[in-house]
């Protein structure tokens, strides 16, 4: 077997939810309530993994659900809160209105994440997430929109909307637990199981994603600082082929056991067209 960067795929195991046609409800900050959880099960499936680098027309954000980007940044410290907000919001909001066509693009949220928990005192730092998932559902997303633009929203869901993600690695590159995304095309309908959070103010959702042996995957092994994923987790268009994409951490069989530690940032916005 050759190096990672030309092996055609790896075969690893990903984590999936169970259906039983229930779903998931958790209650967060809420004790009184915890008898009432509903958790669900989980189980690791082995899974092909291709390498997106080799394929012969590389993906797009419509028809695959995502996209490998060149893009440097001009942040220099990813840990830094103000340094990102000030300086990478925008950069990212630029990036996303011009790869998705959005009149408008307001992102709102950012997550730094590493398995290195002595990080995870700030908190937007946590650990990579281990199962296939999708981060918002219908009734969310247009939470999203309610949230942050609460005098407009009734008008604003009307129009097409979509929140789109971006993915970059803040260390040299990644070795370690590296993102796979689930080609959007290859998800059947009944695979989405509703996954709730809570809170004694408000509930979040979450789609949590069943296997399927038709799912294809993908995956950019060493990817650098200086390139991006940005992929697609609702649109309310009915007329693009991907509304969604199903993504995981994942443990690469490839990797060094020397290997450091994995350290990326993920973006979240809102794009209006």
């Amino acid at each position: 077997m050759g190096t990672v960067m030309e092996d055609e795929f790896v075969d690893a195991e990903l984590t999936y939810i169970v259906d039983d046609g229930k779903p998931s409800i958790r209650y967060v900050d809420w004790p009184e309530e915890k008898h009432n959880e509903r958790l669900a099960s989980y189980e690791p499936r082995r899974t092909r993994i291709l390498n997106g680098r080799l394929l012969e027309n590389p993906p797009e954000l419509d028809d695959f659900g995502f996209k490998l980007l060149k893009r440097k940044s001009a942040v220099s410290n990813f840990y830094s809160e103000k340094e990102v907000r000030e300086l990478y919001y925008s950069e990212t909001a630029k990036i996303i209105k011009q790869e998705s066509g959005a009149k408008s693009v307001h992102v709102f949220d950012h997550t730094v994440r590493t398995p290195d928990t002595s990080t995870h005192k700030k908190g937007w730092v946590r650990s990579p997430v281990r199962y296939v998932h999708n981060d918002y559902t219908e009734r969310s997303a247009a939470q999203r929109v309610n949230d942050f633009f609460p005098e407009k929203a009734a008008n604003l869901i009307k129009r097409r909307f979509a929140i789109i993600q971006t993915w970059r690695s803040i260390g040299d590159r990644v070795e370690s637990e590296p993102l796979a995304l689930c080609d959007g095309k290859t998800i059947p309908k009944t695979g989405f199981i509703r996954n709730e959070r809570r809170y004694r103010d408000r509930t979040a959702e979450t789609y949590h994603i069943s296997y399927n042996p038709a799912h294809r995957w993908y995956y950019f092994p060493l990817m650098t600082n200086e390139e991006l994923l940005i992929f697609k987790v609702f649109d309310t268009s009915p007329d693009v082929e991907v509304r969604f994409t199903a993504h995981t951490a994942f443990s690469d069989p490839n990797t060094s056991p020397n290997a450091p530690a994995r350290q990326s940032i993920e973006m979240r916005a809102l794009a209006f067209f």
